[in-house]
Formats: C-alpha cells, structure tokens, sequence
C-alpha cells in the first residue's frame, strides 16, 4: 500500500477510481489561501514558547533515565531560536573508561563543529572512536590510527530516517549521501518481520534498518481486501501484528485512508496491542481532505480517542500531508492540546510542498475540490510534464504515480517549526526512478534551505529532529535505539559529517536520482560508509534495529 508521496516496494492499490476529480471547484494558491487556519495569537504563544527548552545535562545509561519530553527548543518564524548550549563534552555511559592521554584511536573526526543536540554540546571538539564506539569527546587534540579532517564542517549524530521504506539494495546508498545512518520504516515493512529480515539481509545495507508491522500487508496475506475485519478475522489480523511485534518490529503501521473499511474498532485493537508492547501506533489517518463528511479534523480526533481509550503511543504520519494539509496551524493546536492532556503522540513531516502517490487510488477522487488544485497543479514523477484533463484520465487508468503540488510553505513552516514534529522522507528510491525527490534529498534540504538559507530553523534544532528525537522516541523499547542519535562517549559511532556552507538537496519530481549535496563523511558503527563526498559501496555495516525482545 502506498501513502501520500510513498514510493516504496508495495502491490497496487486495490481501490480504483471512483471519478475523475471533476466536480468544479475554485482551485490554486488563491483557493488554498482562503481556506487556510492562520496561527491565533494564543495558539502561537504558547506553541512558540515550547520550543525554547534543551536540556544540557548529560545522560548517563548507568544512572536511572528520568522521563525525557519529546519536544525541543522553541523557534520563532523570524529567525533561528537562542538555544542553550555546552562546551562540556558529554557521557552517554559512564562505563566506557577514559582513556589515557598516549591512547591511540582507532578512528578521530577531527576539528569539527561536533552538534550533539541531546546534551546541547556545541564546540569544537574531537571525536575519539574505538570500534563501534565513540570512546571519547575532547577540546583537545586526540591521537588516532586514521583521522578525518573535519575542519570547518559540522559534526552530527548520523540522521534517523523514521518514515522511510525497506531497503532495496539501491537507494539506501541516496540516502547515505543524505546523511541517513538508520533507515527506519515505520510506514510499514511491507511483509511479516521475519520476511522483512531476510530481505533486508540478503540486500546487505550500509545503513540500519528496522520498522513497523504493516498492517495493510496483514490484510492482503489474509485476502481481506478493504472490506472490514470481523471476529476470527480480526483477531488474527491482531494476532499477525502481535507476532511482528515479537519477532522485533518497532511499532504498528495502519493507513485507513487507503484501507478505507478499516473500522474503528480494529484501530482500538491494534491500539491495544501497540499499548502492551509499548510502541508506537504509526498513522497514515483516514482523511486528507477537509470537507465534510471526513476532515482532517475528525481524522486526528479518531487518532486521538484511540490513544485515549488504548493508552498506546500515537505517531502521525508526514503530517504536511495528511491532518494538516491547508490547516496545519488548527491541527497542530488540536494534537497539542492531546498532548497537554497526557497523551504520548508525536508526528513527523517532509520539507516539500508537494506529495506523490498512484493517480488511481481513492486519494486522488475528488482531487481538485478536497485541495483546491487543478490538472495543472499535477505532474508525473520521472517527467516534467504536467497534466490536463485528459492526460490525467490516462494516469488514472495506468495508476501512474504523480505528484500533487497540494501543500503551502505556511504548512510547511508549521509544521518544521513545531517542537515535537521530526523529519521523516516516507521514500526510498527504486529503479526506474519514478519517485519523489524526498527519497534522495530530504534531510539536507532542510538543513540548506530552511536552516542556511531561510533561517527558520537553527541548526542544532534542526538536528535535533532528525536525530534525538527519533531516537529518545523508540530508545525506551530499543536499545539499538538508546545508543544512537547521540554524540556522546559509549553512543554507537552513527556520525554524518558535513558541510553547512553547501549541504542542500539536488533531486526533483523529474530527476530524482540525483544525490545530495554536501554530505563529506558518514560513518555507521564506527565504519566510513561515505568518505571526502564519495559513497563506499564495499562497506556495509547496517544492522537491524528492533524492539527489545526481553
């Protein structure tokens, strides 16, 4: 099953066309304006002041963890935010030993700008690694078997994709060139765990990999279609998930706008289960549409009541393009005030003003009246060309994948500004690159255009999102997870290094195989996966990454 803009290695969807999205309608930026949600004054207050917290206490996994919020330093719309910082180097495990001044590294990154956006650390620094392991952080020069030069380049923990799609042996090495270490797919994995594994394996990734039981994918093993599941059917569709679950999965993944005859009562279920194994119930919601009947709106409070009665985790998914579409302010105000009521959700968003999926599925009935775009406002993913009426029907009888350009900057905006909001590409590319450009270019477009070149988001902020986040989110029921997302001593060695003067996204609709720019060095456990710019195809070091199973 696809999600909006999704371009993973998934069957078609079942649904087909109900129209041909021609109910007249106002359509255009002018149209979305008029209906767009404007921050209000209290809601921007109070979001706003959210994002000015960072902690720079350094954690220790040898003392007990107190309970970490999952929200970061607050920005403003005007400029980057005045975030705390710290110049003490900081310990992750108290455990890994000092070593003495003679001590050779194996490895030391070198004179860099080292970001860990978990303890606030921000200096100049070198960082000492033994293994797999960041042994050391030192102002002072270290001594090392081989180093890497990282003068007047920033040092980051290795970015965590969270919504990205199974390894395919191919486009894990675009995402390596955008700094991803940990390619997280918790928009479904396509198959049962133990299949998802084997595969994974056997394509030998130089990233980590890891994600949700894929509920779609139960449905579809079990011939159910889209229609509702009942009694027996029901519980082993909830058996299936529990398995997954066991066999190491990290979450549930549901998409009810797709399965469009998922009941509420099976989201309840799956909630359930999500609950008692402590994992995320990862939603694709039921509507991307803000007419009536079905909004956005009721989408993100069924999310919400299912967290409510459940107590399971809720994470929405790329939430630019379904809950907060054209209403991004309203939704974010709406989850927040879940939030505020004791309830663990979380979301993630691209930074993209446009999503793809196949042109047949029900997302695209009624096109033009749910978002206020036209023909014109499509494209086909691996062309330039825009669509009319005519060729749009054609796209919708090959169930061709095609891009919407359905979203605004302001949603955008909303979205990265908020502080519990992460940054997840929902893409991974395949041949023959008829994908998204998000599969090749998602993290460093947000650290070139709305860090460096818009100012919206403060560097270590932005860093934050794609890395601590993630992993304070999973890192209680991963210890894969606990160790990551981290520059910090006795934190597993996942390091992108990389140039803020240049980093930015290359790819687009019509080319996205093209990688990004500005990622010099990526290490995963310790090994150069990516040295001076170029990927090394001969290291792969990825491990799965998965709940703990005691």
């Amino acid at each position: 099953m696809y999600a909006a803009g999704s371009t993973g290695n998934v069957a078609p969807m079942e649904d087909q066309p109900t129209d041909d999205g021609n109910t007249p309608v106002e359509s255009g930026p002018a149209a979305i304006a008029r209906r767009r949600v404007l921050f209000g004054l209290g809601f921007g207050a109070a979001n706003l002041a959210l994002l000015r917290r960072i902690t720079t206490r350094p954690r220790r996994l040898s003392t007990a963890p107190a309970p970490t919020p999952l929200s970061l330093p607050a920005t403003t719309t005007t400029g980057p935010p005045a975030t705390s910082t710290s110049t003490v180097p900081p310990v992750l495990d108290d455990s890994v030993e000092a070593a003495t001044d003679d001590h050779v590294y194996d490895t030391v990154i070198s004179g860099g700008r080292v970001i860990d956006p978990d303890s606030g650390f921000d200096a100049v620094a070198h960082v000492g690694i033994d293994g797999d392991t960041i042994t050391r952080i030192s102002l002072e020069p270290l001594t090392a078997a081989g180093t890497i030069d990282a003068t007047g380049l920033v040092v980051s923990p290795g970015f965590i994709d969270i919504l990205s799609y199974p390894p395919n042996g191919y486009g894990e090495w675009f995402k390596v060139a955008d700094g991803v270490t940990t390619n997280l797919n918790l928009h479904g994995i396509d198959d049962p765990m133990a299949d998802f594994l084997d595969k994974a394996a056997d394509n030998d990734p130089p990233v980590n990999y890891g994600g949700a039981a894929d509920q779609a994918e139960h449905r579809k093993i079990m011939d159910l279609g889209i229609g509702r599941a009942r009694g027996d059917d029901l519980d082993e569709l909830v058996g299936r998930a529990e398995s997954d679950l066991l066999a190491g999965a990290l979450g549930i993944h549901e998409q009810p706008e797709y399965t469009v005859d998922v009941s509420f009562d099976e989201m309840l279920r799956h909630g359930e289960v999500a609950a008692r194994f402590s994992v995320p119930l990862c939603l694709h919601v039921r509507y991307s549409e803000n007419l009536t009947p079905g909004t956005q709106e009721e989408a993100l409070d069924e999310a919400i009541r299912v967290a409510t009665q459940t107590g399971c985790r809720i994470h929405m998914e790329h939430i630019n393009s379904t809950g907060g579409t054209g209403r991004m302010a309203e939704a974010i105000a709406q989850l927040e005030a879940a939030r505020s009521s004791g309830l663990s959700i979380t979301a993630c968003t691209y930074p993209y003003r446009f999503w793809a999926t196949y042109a047949a599925t029900e997302r695209y009935n009624n096109f033009r009246q749910k978002y206020g775009i036209s023909w014109e406002d499509l494209q086909i993913a691996g062309t330039n060309e825009r669509l009319t009426e005519e060729t749009f029907k054609a796209a919708r009888r090959n169930n061709t994948l095609t891009a919407a350009f359905a979203m605004s900057d302001e949603d955008i905006d909303t979205s990265l500004l908020t502080p519990w909001v992460m940054i997840g590409s929902d893409a991974i590319l395949e041949r023959p690159h008829k994908n998204h450009p998000r599969s090749t270019g998602c993290f460093s477009r947000v650290l070139g255009h709305y860090v460096r070149e818009r100012g919206l988001l403060s560097l270590p902020d932005a860093l934050a999102r794609m890395t601590i986040l993630p992993a304070r989110m999973l890192g209680d029921i991963s210890s894969g997870m606990a160790r990551r997302g981290r520059i910090q001593s006795g934190a597993v060695a996942d390091i992108t290094v990389f140039d803020p003067a240049t980093i930015i996204d290359r790819s687009t609709i019509a080319d996205p195989a093209r990688e990004a720019e500005g990622v010099r060095h990526v290490l995963v456990a310790g090994r150069a996966v990516r040295t001076n710019g170029v990927n090394n195809r001969d290291v792969r070091p990825g491990v799965p990454i998965l709940r703990d199973l005691t």
